[in-house]
């Protein structure tokens, strides 16, 4: 596999299988090219991770940032110091029947701009340490609820005591407090028991690989266009001669006046559409300033 390798896997995870372990079968096949995924799902969800090869690892933040969408399934009448099955479950006593209606009723709180608190078992940082190594000591920690962005919450099946949603949401949000918290505002309690990552940005569970599926031939046909990470960026196609400014670090004026705003990271396309670089700029000059090249130096 050559070292200069540039794309995105779109990977199906399977459920009880880490997502380090899914971008281990990858970086076998593609070494010495690095690869790194963009996203980590818990052992216990499946669907897409994606994962980044070679130079396209440093296109990883614009992937995390991607809205994801998600199904997931809960339980009430239950409780969990991870906030899904895999933790330590206790039954709520008492719990009266909640129908779909009083459900659907409190979703809306959840859509928008929320505060969260994440799990105790999650990968946030307390005090300088992951959040879930404190807790497999048994310490309690006090994680301060942060900010998370909820563009949508639809109850798609329901049988008392489960449900499932789908969730559309930006990145950091935790599927898992989202259902425990759910579960709050019912009295009664809940825990997620299944959880689908069905799409982050442009990659679809419908349309990606599993990792059992790769090999040294079929790697190559089930990589993607890193131009597909930044596709929310502006975009300047370059000519051959703007490449070869580009590709040395200089700066390229557009023939035509950009309607750009100022300072905006812009995408730099080859001809052919392969994403060549990334760029700023700069209004008061009309010029676009590499920022990180992606094309290998033409000596």
């Amino acid at each position: 596999m050559p070292d200069d390798l540039f794309g995105i896997l779109n990977l199906a995870k399977p459920a009880n299988v880490t997502s380090r372990a899914v971008v281990d079968v990858v970086q076998r096949l593609v070494r010495p090219a690095k690869a790194g995924h963009a996203g980590t799902l818990d052992p216990l969800a499946r669907g897409v991770v994606v994962v980044c090869l070679g130079r396209a690892t440093r296109l990883i933040p614009f992937v995390q940032q991607a809205e994801k969408v998600y199904r997931g399934r809960f339980r009430l009448g239950l409780r969990s110091n991870t906030d899904d099955v895999t933790g330590q479950i206790t039954e709520t006593p008492g719990v009266t029947p909640v129908s779909a209606e009083q459900l659907a009723a409190v979703l809306p709180a959840f859509v928008g701009e929320i505060q969260q608190v994440p799990p105790q078992f999650s990968a946030v940082h307390v005090d300088g340490k992951r959040a879930y190594k404190l807790a497999r000591r048994g310490q309690h920690v006090e994680i301060s609820a942060r900010a998370v962005v909820v563009h949508r919450i639809e109850l798609v099946d329901f049988g008392f005591p489960d449900f499932e949603l789908e969730i559309d949401c930006g990145s950091g949000t935790y599927i898992r407090s989202i259902g425990r918290d759910i579960g709050e505002r019912l009295r009664c309690g809940a825990v997620m028991t299944s959880l689908t990552r069905t799409r982050i940005g442009p990659y679809r569970l419908e349309d990606a690989v599993a990792p059992e599926e790769l090999d040294q031939q079929s790697l190559a046909e089930h990589v993607r266009s890193a131009a597909e990470a930044v596709a929310g960026l502006p975009v300047h196609q370059c000519s051959e001669e703007e490449l070869e400014e580009i590709v040395h670090g200089r700066k390229i004026v557009p023939d035509e006046a950009a309607a750009f705003a100022q300072g905006a990271e812009v995408a730099l396309l080859d001809p052919s559409g392969g994403l060549a670089a990334l760029a700023l700029y700069r209004r008061q000059d009309n010029s676009l300033g590499p920022k990180q090249v992606f094309l290998p130096r033409r000596d």
